[in-house]
Formats: structure tokens, C-alpha cells, sequence
């Protein structure tokens, strides 16, 4: 049951984001119905709900091991997170390596995926971190078809730069911290 109710709550993640990129027309109808404040309402309760429905779904899914993590990727996780956490802010920041990416925060979730998926061999891990980062990746297919050619953003200056990189740091802690109070300590030395 628990599969069942992860599986659902990434497929409603990923319709709920498609819904502008695969039937704009839809999207369109929702606002000249409703409005266009209480539409952007209801696709943020209706993203809310695919949240909690990924999180009780992975959290009570039995473990059903797929494959065996390799000994040692622990840091290496670490480190993918970090510029995961990164690549999630740049498209935000005021910095010069805004201009390094054309879907930072998109990109930001492939790496994230990556690096869950090398120290989680579980159907859960795969269905959420694989869910996830297939939306991801398909996202940026869909942006690139729709909109052709990326025009580069321009650069900002160093100060960007640093603000991005010591909010990482703070964001990446707290993500860190979390994971620890929830009994998966990333930092831990036998940790995958």
C-alpha cells in the first residue's frame, strides 16, 4: 500500500508541474474559472499533497533491497550534495555562475538523485530519487523543445558568487542536520 501511495505522490509531482508545459490550455481554463491567484492555489496544494504523499510512502515502504551501494560513497554523496544544493540556487543568485547553466535548479535534482542513488539500493530509494530525477531530466527536454535556443543570463558580480556559496554551505548544514535527527547520519564513519 505504502509503494502504491509513493508511486502516486510522484506521478501527481510530475502531472502537476507538466500541466503548463503538456496542456497549456488546461492550465489557461483553471485560471479563467477560478482566477489566476486561487489556480497557483490549488497547484500549490495540490504539490503540497504529492509531498506528503512521497514522504508517508517512502517512509513506510518496506525495505526491499535492489542492489548493494559500493563501500566508501558516503563522501562522495556528501560532495554531490553540496553542489546539488548549489545548482538549486544559482538560477537565483546574483553571481557570475548564474550563467554556467540553463535549468540550474532542474539539474540541481539530477545530481541530487544521483548522489541518493548511489548510497540507497532500495525499490523506495529508486522509486522516489528515480521518479524525481526522471521528471527532472524530462522537464528540461520539454523547456528545450518549447523554447529552442537559451539565451544566457547576464553575469553578476563575485559578491553573488560568494552569498550563493556561503548560503549552500548554511542550506546543505541544515539538510545535514535533519537527515542526523532522522537516524540517517550522512557524516557517520560507516556510512555506505
Amino acid at each position: 500500500m505504502y509503494f502504491e501511495i509513493l508511486i502516486l505522490g510522484v506521478f501527481l509531482w510530475a502531472d502537476v508541474h507538466w500541466i503548463k508545459r503538456l496542456m497549456p490550455n488546461v492550465r489557461k481554463k483553471m485560471d479563467t474559472r477560478f482566477g489566476a491567484g486561487p489556480a497557483r492555489g490549488l497547484i500549490t496544494i495540490l504539490l503540497l499533497g504529492a509531498i506528503v504523499m512521497m514522504v508517508i510512502g517512502f517512509r513506510r515502504a518496506d525495505f526491499i533491497p535492489i542492489y548493494t551501494p559500493f563501500d566508501g560513497v558516503g563522501p562522495v554523496n556528501n560532495f554531490l550534495m553540496v553542489v546539488a544544493v548549489m545548482c538549486m540556487g544559482m538560477g537565483s543568485s546574483k553571481g557570475k555562475m548564474r550563467t554556467w547553466l540553463r535549468h540550474p535548479m532542474l539539474t540541481g535534482v539530477v545530481i541530487w538523485m544521483v548522489a541518493h542513488l548511489l548510497v540507497n539500493g532500495d525499490l523506495a530509494s529508486l522509486i522516489l530519487f528515480g521518479g524525481i530525477g526522471f521528471w527532472a531530466a524530462a522537464t528540461m527536454v520539454l523547456i528545450n523543445r518549447a523554447e529552442g535556443a537559451w539565451v544566457r543570463p547576464e553575469a553578476g558580480s563575485p559578491a553573488g558568487d560568494i552569498r550563493l556559496v556561503v548560503i549552500t554551505i548554511i542550506v546543505f548544514t541544515v539538510i545535514a542536520s535533519i537527515h542526523i535527527l532522522l537516524g540517517y547520519n550522512p557524516f557517520s564513519p560507516g556510512y555506505a
